[in-house]
């Protein structure tokens, strides 16, 4: 870590006292957990406790402080730079290692242990408007931008979703990772031009390496309350195993059993397993129908839909134009961005 960046996070994690700091802070008490009370925290606050109006912001976790349980109405991502932490939700007490990372879901009760005085645990808070629904969201009416993977970070952000949704990422010291999370922070205390904006992007890289760590090494652990089911394992079944996947041999390589499996997705994501099937297929089919020039009949095989009929129906379905319209609006755009 560069020793302009250490040196300004350190200065700034300092200790709180709770009991000056909560009159000051005023939140909402909202319920009660293992006898002790839950508070709303639902203003984002800069390392002055001032409100912060940013959708991304950054924040240093203090030192030797007790922080009580609290639920936001955003997305937070908390990672140890230097040390460790741990982390306490409803159900769980979660170590961190080094620059291991959780993201805390939408109303999602949780605290942080004190951390030792050597320690320095970075906050990233993540408001609704953080990303447009291209960027953050699994699909809008246009157009399918992420892959079914993906749909993940948009659970993490929709309350409607429940109240103990977290994921846990080892990424086992990920030189890559550090460095996205080491500009990140930079490029919020020290910005310039179109710093806003590499920050976004940059965190959208991040999630796409935490996915691609989770799925070649399934080091993630699933923040839910039936314990052994792990939600991105799923879904990145799904991904891989798009065109040929039925729910039977899905249910057999997780070991449960079929209708479980169904009703598990259905819950934890909104959607059916058929309709996980189809947007993957249909995402899939997207990419082919903007970057190649094959016959759109060679697509639908592709993809797994032996019927070209039925894959039409679906694709005008899920992204509102048919196939061939498709086609002819993303080679337009790919022209346009050459």
């Amino acid at each position: 870590m560069e020793q302009k960046i250490l040196t300004i996070l350190q200065n700034k994690n300092h200790p709180r006292d709770w009991n000056e700091l909560g009159p000051e802070m005023k939140p909402r008490r909202s319920s009660v957990l293992k006898s002790e009370p839950v508070y709303e925290f639902f203003h984002t606050l800069d390392d002055s406790l001032e409100v912060n109006p940013k959708s991304i912001a950054v924040s240093v976790q203090p030192v030797n402080s007790f922080i009580p349980f609290h639920v936001h109405n955003f997305v937070e991502i908390i990672v140890p730079l230097i040390g460790e932490c741990t982390v306490i939700t409803k159900n769980d007490e979660l170590k961190l290692k080094q620059n291991d990372l959780i993201i805390i879901g939408n109303h999602t009760i949780h605290r942080v242990k004190p951390i030792e005085a050597d320690t320095i645990v970075v906050n990233l808070t993540l408001k609704d408007t953080a990303f447009n629904l291209n960027d953050y969201h699994f699909m809008n009416e246009d157009r399918a931008t992420k892959k079914v993977s993906s749909l993940l970070f948009s659970l993490l952000s929709n309350e409607r979703q429940g109240e103990n949704i977290y994921r846990l990422f080892r990424t086992h010291q990920d030189k890559k990772i550090h460095l996205l999370l080491e500009d990140i922070i930079q490029e919020y205390y020290y910005p310039d031009t179109q710093s806003n904006q590499i920050i976004r992007l940059e965190l959208l890289t991040l999630f796409g390496r935490l996915i691609r760590s989770a799925a070649s090494e399934q080091a993630m652990i699933a923040g839910e309350d039936e314990g052994g089911i792990n939600l991105l394992s799923l879904l990145l079944y799904i991904e891989k195993n798009y065109a040929h996947i039925t729910l039977d041999d899905m249910a057999q390589h997780f070991g449960f059993n079929p209708n479980y499996l169904s009703s598990y997705l259905k819950k934890h994501t909104g959607r059916t397993f058929i309709k996980l099937v189809h947007l993957q297929r249909v995402n899939v089919a997207a990419e082919y129908l903007t970057y190649t020039n094959a016959p759109i009949e060679q697509i639908a095989l592709k993809v797994g839909y032996e019927n070209p009929s039925y894959f039409y129906k679906v694709f005008r379905k899920y992204l509102k134009l048919l196939p061939t319209e498709y086609r002819e609006k993303s080679s337009l755009h790919v022209k346009k961005t050459d």
